[in-house]
C-alpha cells in the first residue's frame, strides 16, 4: 500500500531480522537487501563521498539499490566485485555491505536511507560501469589500462 495513512506490513523473517539486530548490539551494522528483492550472487558495497554520488548516477546503464547518509552514497553491487580491481580512492568497498564501525554506533540506527530501488528482483548496480564512472570521475586509469611492469 501507498499515500497517506498507508500501513508497511513486515515479513516475519524482517521482524526476525530486527530483533537479531537489536540482541546483538557488537554485530556488524550491514546495508539490507530491500523486501521482495534477492542476492543470489552475494551482496558486496561500494560507498562513495556524498559529493560524487549525484555525478555517478547519470553515467551508469542500470542503477541497482543506492543507500545514502549525509557522508556517503553506497551501491550494492554482487560479492567479490573487487575481485582484480582497485577501487579508485576516495571509494571504499565493503564486502559483506558491512559498514564501518563508528564511535557512535548503535546496532541498526544510523543506518543509510534507501535512496533508489530499481524495478524487479535483483539490487546490484552493475560493478564494471560503476568503477569505471568512479575512474573518471576520480581521474584514476582502470587497472587494466596500466602499465605493466616486471
Amino acid at each position: 500500500m501507498t499515500g497517506p495513512g498507508a500501513t508497511r506490513v513486515l515479513s516475519l523473517d524482517s521482524l526476525v531480522r530486527i530483533q537479531r539486530g537489536r540482541l546483538t548490539p557488537d554485530a556488524p551494522r550491514r546495508l539490507p537487501v530491500p523486501e521482495g528483492m534477492t542476492a543470489p550472487m552475494g551482496c558486496d558495497a561500494v560507498a562513495v563521498p556524498a559529493r560524487f554520488g549525484p555525478q555517478v548516477l547519470p553515467r551508469l546503464p542500470r542503477v541497482g539499490c543506492v543507500y545514502a547518509d549525509d557522508a556517503h552514497w553506497w551501491w550494492l553491487v554482487p560479492s567479490d566485485s573487487d575481485y582484480a580491481l582497485e577501487w579508485p580512492a576516495p571509494a571504499h568497498y565493503a564486502a559483506g555491505a558491512v559498514l564501518p564501525a563508528s564511535p557512535a554506533d548503535t546496532g541498526a540506527a544510523g543506518l543509510p536511507g534507501l535512496i533508489h530501488r530499481p524495478d524487479g528482483t535483483l539490487p546490484y548496480t552493475p560493478p564494471i560501469p560503476l568503477y569505471l564512472a568512479l575512474c573518471r570521475l576520480t581521474g584514476t586509469t582502470p587497472v587494466w589500462s596500466r602499465p605493466v611492469t616486471a
